[in-house]
């Protein structure tokens, strides 16, 4: 029986020894896999920053047509100050607003436009 007891003493140093020497490196493989998940997944992460980057591109495109869109109004607005009024511009804005056309004005009817998936208009 002592061989059989030393047997399974040694045993179980040997398992103690082994569960020693794992612990470690599977500790420290599971803290590099949680910095590693959190660096491409995390709010902060890789993923993240693509999201933020096409968001960005997304906003400077909407800015761009914004500032396009106040030049051409500004340009209009230029053109109706009373210190350098263009009479053009002007009567083309009195008509608009007072829907009204002038003496020598040719005026053309066109047909309505017909929209698109209209059961009339399939007929």
């Amino acid at each position: 029986m002592t061989m059989l007891q030393n047997l399974t003493d040694s045993l179980k140093r040997a398992a103690k020894s082994a569960l020693r020497q794992a612990i470690g490196p599977a500790i420290g493989s599971c803290v590099v896999a949680y910095f590693v998940y959190y660096a491409v997944q995390g709010d902060r992460g890789l993923l993240a920053m693509n999201h933020l980057k096409a968001e960005i591109a997304t906003a400077e495109a909407v800015l761009d047509q914004v500032k396009a869109e106040r030049e051409r109004m500004d340009r209009r607005a230029q053109l109706m100050r009373s210190d350098h009024l263009d009479r053009d511009m002007l009567d083309e804005r009195a008509r608009t607003m007072l829907n009204l056309s002038g003496p020598r004005d040719v005026i053309i009817a066109l047909p309505p436009a017909q929209v698109e998936g209209d059961a009339s208009a399939e007929k």
